[in-house]
């Protein structure tokens, strides 16, 4: 039972070591594209998301510190 523990948690953590790879400098200019952000456009989210809460009454959620008022 014991050796075939340890051999699940060797190839776990193989499997999990191989998983990290190192980005070479001239291709990490393709992964820092716009389009490879989770939001393309943080402004105009920061702006929507003001302008939800300002409405609602309410925050939370998203990282915006406000009140209901809209008067941040």
């Amino acid at each position: 039972m014991h050796r075939n523990l340890r051999i699940s948690l060797l190839l776990s953590a193989l499997a999990v070591m191989t998983a990290c790879q190192f980005v070479p400098a001239y291709q990490r200019g393709d992964l820092a594209r716009p389009e490879m952000a989770f939001d393309a456009d943080p402004l105009g989210s920061k702006l929507n998301q003001h302008i939800y809460f300002s409405k609602e009454a309410s925050t939370g959620g998203n990282g915006v510190a406000a009140g209901g008022c809209g008067c941040n």
